[in-house]
């Protein structure tokens, strides 16, 4: 897997109820990550986005292709996707070479000279439909595990396009990410996974708390 590009953006009023860093612009050249972000860029509602578990959005390049042929599909609404798409969803690192399949929580990588840790899946909100005037992309995101993921910053440095990521360590090889997508969508949660996945320390504090609060 390695970085196809970087994007980055700061928060804009878009319309009178609505804030929005979800149109971010490539960055060029070796770019600083922190804990939180990367250099230029931030988030509008911190209660969902951001934070120590959300510093980093990567979304794979693979998809892309996907969605534009979701775009013709003559019964749905078409979305218009830039070109080049890198981007388009909001990601910060737009990735190629490892899907939601191949890739689990708790995944930790050595990308540039930063470490990063995957935390959970995107979770697709009201802003990427409103960016595309479609409300159901949400749903067709999160129904097809195209979600893309987050990751953690465990050591700070610099990244920068086309830097392969090395897996350091896979610690919950039975967790991917397609599979948490899984489980969190579906309709009747199998308790006993609902157990497994908490056991994965890496799991974002937010999604620790959803699944909590399914324990019956």
């Amino acid at each position: 897997m390695r970085i196809e590009s970087i994007q980055v953006g700061k928060p804009k009023t878009i319309a009178a109820d609505w804030t929005s860093a979800i149109f971010k612009q490539p960055v060029i050249g070796a770019v600083s990550l922190s804990k939180y972000n990367l250099d230029g860029d931030k988030q509008a509602d911190l209660t969902v986005h951001g934070g120590i578990d959300k510093a980093v959005n990567v979304y794979p390049i693979e998809h892309y292709q996907y969605w534009n042929q979701r775009a013709r599909f003559p019964l749905r609404r078409r979305i218009q996707l830039p070109s080049p798409c890198n981007g388009a969803f909001g990601e910060n690192f737009t990735t190629s070479g490892l899907l939601e399949n191949e890739v689990c929580i708790g995944d930790t990588y050595e990308v540039g000279n930063v470490i990063v840790q995957i935390s959970q899946p995107r979770q697709p909100c009201w802003k990427l439909a409103r960016k595309f005037n479609q409300a159901k992309l949400p749903f067709w995101v999160q129904n097809t595990s195209k979600t893309g993921w987050y990751f953690r910053v465990l050591q700070e440095g610099q990244v920068e396009s086309k830097n392969k990521f090395k897996l350091i360590e896979r610690t919950n090889p039975d967790w991917s990410i397609q599979r948490a997508n899984q489980l969190m969508y579906s309709a009747n949660k199998d308790q006993t996974d609902i157990l497994s996945i908490l056991e994965c320390k890496e799991l974002s504090a937010s999604w620790q708390k959803t699944f909590n609060g399914f324990i019956s």
